[in-house]
């Protein structure tokens, strides 16, 4: 039987259908968005590969469980490791998970002028007991980049970069999520962030036909190649995600789909961002849609070589500009 509630949510979804289309048609080919090269020097593709690499390949599947506990410690150790190297106050959020302890770690930059308003990047630096190159070193990767972006610049927010624990099942959507932890914590001191911005799976591009998949419904306003970076965020964050939008594309070469969503579409709410969304923060993710794109997804596959550096350090050079902008840069 086809009732109220029923209806309703049919007609949220088709209301958010229409914004997608509307979003997703201004001032870009329809069908096919096309990645041009980046004109000047940006992120480093060498480096995001290294960082990648170190996570993927030299420290492997990372997480509480398949005798991969060490390798977790040892992934913790590294993003700490780059992240006072790049000068940043280092917090510890430590908790207990499946009768060990596990922990958020966060580098924080104090605003200038406002201090008391945050402005989030966030990824998940645990896997599904696989190497997680794409899933989700290339997220870390990007997280760390922008991390010593920072260094030597002044902000009037507050910025922090925080690489959560326990974003993988059986975690996801539970307690013992890192970010949920973290976002629990931070709406119960009353923490004024602005945004949060999610990094989870950036690092898979392809130019072949055919070669991306979508929701129900959601197809049609969308490419059929995986060529491009995706943004999603639920009907609260828009004014937020237009705001990112704007400053990713000044910046970066690679075409950039934003997608507004209620979090009830399969794969909407797939990340930490869904963290951020529960605890009343405006939040988005940046993603290269994961399994509706990457066929490594979860797989003893997701190695350092499936990924595509050149156009994920184009996407890491509008991130720069997103920061920039939310931060508000002084100097």
């Amino acid at each position: 039987m086809f009732t109220a509630k029923g209806a309703k949510r049919l007609l949220v979804f088709i209301l958010a259908a229409y914004i997608c289309l509307k979003i997703t048609t201004l001032g870009w080919h329809f069908l096919a968005p096309h990645y041009s090269g980046r004109p000047s020097p940006g992120a480093s593709p060498e480096k995001l590969r290294a960082a990648v690499t170190v996570l993927s390949h030299e420290i492997g599947p990372r997480d509480l469980f398949n005798n991969n506990r060490a390798n977790l410690r040892m992934a913790e150790n590294y993003i700490l490791r780059r992240f006072r190297n790049s000068g940043c106050e280092v917090e510890l959020q430590e908790y207990m998970s499946a009768g060990v302890p596990v922990r958020n770690i966060v580098c924080v930059r104090p605003g200038e002028d406002a201090p008391g308003e945050t402005i989030l990047f966030g990824a998940h630096y645990d896997t599904f007991n696989n190497p997680g190159a794409d899933d989700n070193a290339s997220g870390v990767a990007a997280l760390l980049d922008l991390a010593d972006y920072s260094a030597g610049k002044k902000f009037g927010r507050t910025l922090k970069f925080a690489a959560f624990v326990n974003e993988e099942p059986p975690f996801f959507r539970h307690e013992g999520m890192g970010s949920a932890v973290f976002a629990a914590s931070a709406a119960a001191k009353g923490e004024d962030i602005k945004a949060a911005v999610i990094l989870e799976m950036i690092g898979y591009f392809t130019e072949a036909r055919a070669s991306q998949r979508y929701p129900p419904l959601i197809g049609p306003f969308f490419p059929s190649r995986g060529n491009y970076a995706a943004q999603i965020s639920d009907i609260r964050s828009a004014g937020t995600a237009f705001r990112i939008a704007d400053a990713f594309r000044g910046a970066s070469t690679l075409p950039l789909r934003t997608a507004v969503l209620p979090s009830f579409v399969p794969g909407a709410d797939y990340s930490d961002h869904r963290s951020f969304w529960r605890a009343g923060y405006p939040a988005v993710m940046f993603t290269d849609t994961a399994f509706y794109r990457n066929p490594h997804y979860h797989k003893s596959s997701d190695l350092p070589d499936t990924l595509n550096y050149e156009y994920m350090a184009s996407l890491t050079d509008g991130l720069r500009a997103v920061l920039d902008k939310l931060a508000g840069r002084l100097r």
